[in-house]
């Protein structure tokens, strides 16, 4: 069952944007609390998160309680016109626990018992674990299910945790004993003739523990879905407590993007609206990038529908090895791409910067220096723009083009014992994504099982391992008049990760129109070719090209496999000099792409472009976007966003005028550093204008 609209819209409608923190009171002297009000109030939030690491807190000793100090922090907030996403402590299991159940705690690959002293410290498959997280859930769920400064919950925190153990061990067999039914069934799923691994009783199974060699693969690939489940049920254990004691409120968990420890496809069956946690790395160029396409994937969790960002970052982090602060500016702009991209709401980690623990050096919305700082006014220049939004809270932004994702695919394609290391699926998924960013195009990111009917154009960058009755799916949706672009190394394995007979990509053979008999990593990079007669692509002779066109890491050795295909680009050198490296495919009312190599950028570009213009889409941008600067598109309003610090100058195909301030613009508009203007686009419907009125 779905709540996502109505989870964040029973919120939103009530507060306008939703502009937050986490908050830890509990690091305060009490005392100190009215001042944080205020200083909320002054920086226009409207939500804090409560009690993520709360549990010692909340549960001194095994049989004591002090709710005592939330009870008092609640009524403030309440009284400050301050809601609260009240979140279940689960993450970090208080020392008593370790102490007195060290069957709780969780053991690496190798066998070795993690500790206490950190956090996350606990075995998801734990009973005593579970049982304590189920007792500190409804002993919150009563007292607070009905709480009027209560407007979500929030179950855990970045659920992620993996154990080794044998009472994991245990829960593994029984998950295997449902899905195959048999010992008989598991040996042929698992291959396990290979290397004298059949198993004759349940017993012997084990997680994959750290071994002398590679280990099985589909062993590998297995016990990374059971864990995934693990993870979902402790979800879906508390969720199901709290909708009990408080039913009118959504409840969610913060998910962590392209997290490769869980299938959030599942997770957004079970959650009432998609809550996400994304941090940029100031010190990366083009980060951003990144950042789109995860907000991209959140929407495509949501369907379209709106989605919250949970935690992001003020300005520096603490938890990488040198931690560049945000320029001035980029705070907004990086907000306001999630805001674009469908988000009703913006949050930090954390309200006030910790003088002690180990995130004392992570940013904040008020810094130790106090509330006159660069970062606290900044924040407070975000709560007062985030209002003046308010009028897109609810709207939805669905897009009409779909990036087919599946973490299965992921943990099977990345496997050690694959080809190479160096064809990575976010590097795929990026490339073939960076295109659509150039041109202010947006996405979404469903799983292979989504129904394709709303859209018009779909990317499959990266599907190594995908399903026979999905790849029927997608044929047929081309047949009937669908665009598709599918990348390198798809369609080799089945569910098990066994490596599909015959000549690849044979579950999509007749969609593509060619087919491969090897894969070729290459040693070094080979020079391509643009044979398209009517687009020479980046391959202009004399025209500058920004990188050499040339595949640098991977080939594949193909032929055409139908009188309906056409080689739009071959390999110009090395061996495979003259055959096909990308070639298009009509496909009854359709057509597909397919894209044998690590097609350089221009490549793709002509590639996805050419694949745009085919399914009738077109870019509110002349040409291609300059570095830097994002345009995304949200219920008639174009976001355009400089995320560098250079003045960038953008060529749109309609004039404007801008949402806050008023002022029309032309065609043409100069883009200072970290500008985030929100325009309403066609003010004047006069088209390709040059220069501005």
């Amino acid at each position: 069952m779905h709540h996502h609209s109505r989870g964040l819209y029973s919120v939103t409608e009530r507060t306008g944007m939703l502009f937050g923190a986490d908050y830890n009171p509990e690091q305060w002297p009490e005392g100190s609390w009215p001042e944080d009000i205020r200083l909320m109030q002054r920086a226009g939030i409207n939500m804090v998160t409560l009690g993520v690491f709360s549990w010692a807190r909340l549960q001194p000793s095994e049989d004591r309680w002090d709710f005592g100090w939330l009870d008092r922090i609640l009524a403030l907030l309440h009284e400050g016109g301050i809601s609260v996403c009240l979140a279940t402590p689960t993450a970090s299991p208080p020392p008593w626990l370790g102490h007195r159940h060290p069957d709780t705690l969780p053991t690496d690959a190798a066998g070795t018992r993690q500790w206490y002293g950190s956090r996350n410290q606990f075995s998801p498959s734990s009973a005593v674990y579970r049982q304590a997280a189920e007792q500190v859930t409804s002993a919150l769920a009563v007292r607070y299910g009905r709480h009027p400064a209560v407007v979500m919950w929030h179950v855990g925190n970045e659920l992620g945790q993996v154990s080794h153990d044998d009472e994991t061990a245990g829960s593994f067999r029984n998950w295997l004993l449902r899905r195959y039914g048999s010992l008989e069934g598991l040996n042929t799923a698992w291959g396990t003739t290979f290397w004298s691994q059949a198993y004759s009783q349940w017993e012997e199974i084990l997680p994959p523990r750290t071994a002398p060699y590679l280990h099985n693969p589909t062993h590998v690939l297995d016990f990374k879905r059971f864990s995934s489940g693990l993870l979902l049920e402790l979800y879906t254990a508390e969720r199901d407590i709290i909708r009990q004691h408080s039913p009118e409120v959504p409840v969610t968990t913060n998910l962590m993007g392209f997290f490769r420890g869980a299938d959030y496809f599942g997770f957004a069956d079970e959650t009432d609206l998609i809550g996400n946690d994304w941090y940029t790395d100031p010190a990366r160029p083009g980060t951003w990038e990144m950042g789109a396409l995860t907000h991209d994937l959140c929407r495509g969790l949501a369907r379209g529908e709106p989605w919250l960002l949970m935690e992001s970052a003020p300005s520096a982090v603490n938890w990488r090895p040198h931690n560049s602060a945000k320029e001035p500016g980029a705070m907004m702009v990086d907000s306001l791409s999630a805001v674009a991209r469908g988000a009703d709401g913006v949050c930090f980690f954390q309200f006030r910067q910790s003088s002690f623990g180990a995130e004392r050096f992570h940013s904040a919305v008020v810094p130790l220096a106090g509330e006159d700082t660069r970062v606290f006014h900044e924040a407070s220049a975000l709560g007062a723009r985030l209002q003046e939004l308010r009028l897109l809270t609810g709207e939805a932004t669905p897009s009409r083009i779909a990036v087919l994702f599946d973490w299965d695919s992921w943990w099977a394609a990345e496997s050690p014992d694959g080809p190479s290391d160096r064809l990575g699926v976010l590097d795929q998924l990026q490339a073939y994504y960076r295109p659509l960013l150039r041109r202010g195009l947006s996405v979404e990111v469903v799983h292979p099982g989504a129904p394709l009917d709303r859209f018009d154009l779909v990317l499959v960058p990266s599907l190594f391992l995908l399903r026979e009755h999905h790849a029927d799916a997608l044929a047929d949706w081309v047949h009937l008049g669908g665009t598709a672009v599918v990348g390198p190394f798809t369609g080799v394995a089945d569910d098990r990760g066994h490596l599909r007979e015959g000549r690849f990509p044979s579950v999509l053979a007749a969609l593509v129109g060619v087919t491969g008999e090897e894969w070729r990593p290459l040693a070094v990079p080979v020079a391509l070719d643009i044979v398209d007669p009517d687009h020479t692509g980046g391959a202009r002779p004399g025209a500058p090209s920004p990188a050499p066109f040339e595949a640098s890491v991977w080939s594949e050795d193909l032929r055409l496999h139908s009188p309906t295909a056409s080689t739009i680009a071959t390999f110009a050198t090395g061996s495979l000099a003259g055959k096909p490296a990308a070639v298009r495919n009509s496909h009854g009312a359709g057509a597909a792409w397919y894209v044998g190599c690590d097609a350089p950028a221009a490549l793709l570009s002509h590639i996805v472009g050419t694949a745009v213009a085919e399914a009738g889409l077109a870019s509110p941008v002349v040409g291609e976007l300059p570095d830097d600067v994002e345009l995304a598109t949200r219920a008639g309003y174009h976001f355009l966003l400089n995320h560098g610090p250079e003045t960038r100058v953008v060529h749109l195909t309609e004039h404007s005028v801008d949402l806050l301030s008023g002022e029309p613009h032309g065609t043409r508009l100069a883009l200072r550093p970290y500008d985030a203007l929100v325009l309403k686009s066609g003010a004047d419907h006069t088209k390709n204008e040059s220069g501005t009125p």
